[in-house]
């Protein structure tokens, strides 16, 4: 190849380009192993490319958000959720002359650890680990260790970073660390795209009714699914630029709407009797199927693979990784093959646990 070096032109336009606040690809603080540049790709589409081709990513699409097992095709799924945060990060990124790059990255790999069968896998592993279960940490354990059979992906420490610090929670919607504006984009994005998307579904479902919305938080954020986006996302654009960008934020007149939304969805969706009640199935198949896998551990060859990999973690450990990582139709799969009768007289294949 020539002299002339693409990845080294990127990065100096990020310098002429970008705002003062942004994050540099220039000035990463690195890799948690040293390793060549590429001449053609700059560092964070580096890491957003191996976000894309991990197999994590690609497990996105059999993980459900909040309806588990749904019989129509247009729920949302982990994949579409994630996709729908890195437009939502991206436009707010673009807008404000951050590091769009950055941003997508982090938004693309921000829920690679989450569990099958939306929160009620996480609600599991929580109870069962002693040091609890946070699918953002996972996320990052994802990155680091698990993809490629132990090795990680080895992204940049400001995507890793972007993924642990994307979530709180039920916390505030304000960003009250210190963490880089890419991070806070993605953060506020999250939050947008779920409770818009999950309110979509709910009414998709016929949980709630459109107009059982709350009133007022209709009218300061907007009638339809696609006004309250772009309402949401020019508050926080027009917010951050008046702040001068010293923190990711928005007007508060649409902050509290949104928080309200949320709750809203908290009350009559998430902890809705129709919801509790399928997820309270699915813990219960994946309380059965850990413990199913602590008593067989020696015998299943995933796990006993990952002792090899990973000697100095805990057996429980190691099966959290399993879960978390399996999707929906796998782990009804799993449990079907190890919970329900088989037709007497089925030829069985050789090594079936019992």
């Amino acid at each position: 190849m020539s002299n002339f070096n693409i990845r080294e032109q990127k990065e100096e336009e990020e310098l002429l380009t970008l705002s003062p606040r942004a994050v540099k690809v220039k000035f990463s603080k690195g890799r948690l192993r040293p390793e060549p540049e590429c001449d053609i790709r700059t560092a964070f589409e580096r890491d957003r490319d191996r976000i894309i081709h991990s197999k994590a990513f690609r497990r996105l699409k059999h993980k459900t958000q909040v309806f588990l097992a749904p019989r129509g095709d247009h729920y949302r799924t982990r994949l579409t959720h994630t996709l729908e945060v890195s437009q939502i990060a991206r436009t707010i990124a673009g807008a404000l002359k951050l590091n769009t790059t950055l941003t997508e990255a982090i938004a693309l790999g921000h829920d690679l650890g989450h569990t099958p069968f939306g929160h009620a896998g996480e609600e599991v592993l929580n109870e069962i680990l002693e040091e609890g279960f946070r699918h953002y940490e996972q996320s990052l354990r994802v990155v680091d260790y698990l993809e490629k059979d132990g090795v990680g992906l080895n992204l940049t420490y400001e995507v890793r970073m972007g993924i642990l610090k994307h979530s709180k929670g039920r916390g505030p919607i304000e960003v009250d660390e210190d963490i880089f504006l890419e991070a806070q984009v993605v953060r506020f994005s999250d939050i947008i795209a779920y409770v818009n998307h999950d309110l979509d579904d709910a009414i998709r479902a016929g949980i709630i009714k459109e107009e059982e919305l709350p009133k007022d938080v209709i009218k300061v954020l907007g009638e339809t699914h696609s006004k309250r986006i772009d309402t949401l996302i020019k508050s926080i654009i027009s917010a951050s630029l008046e702040m001068g960008l010293e923190r990711i934020t928005m007007q508060p007149e649409k902050l509290k709407a949104l928080e309200k939304l949320r709750e809203f969805l908290f009350e009559r969706v998430y902890f809705s009797p129709i919801v509790r009640r399928e997820f309270e199935k699915a813990k219960k198949i994946l309380f059965s199927l850990f413990e199913f896998y602590d008593k067989n551990f020696e015998r299943i060859e995933f796990l006993v693979r990952a002792k090899e990999l990973f000697p100095n973690e805990r057996k429980e450990r190691l099966i959290a990784d399993y879960l978390s990582g399996m999707t929906d139709r796998y782990v009804l799969y799993e449990y079907m093959e190890h919970f329900i009768p088989k037709p007497w007289g089925l030829n069985l294949p050789e090594g079936v646990l019992v």
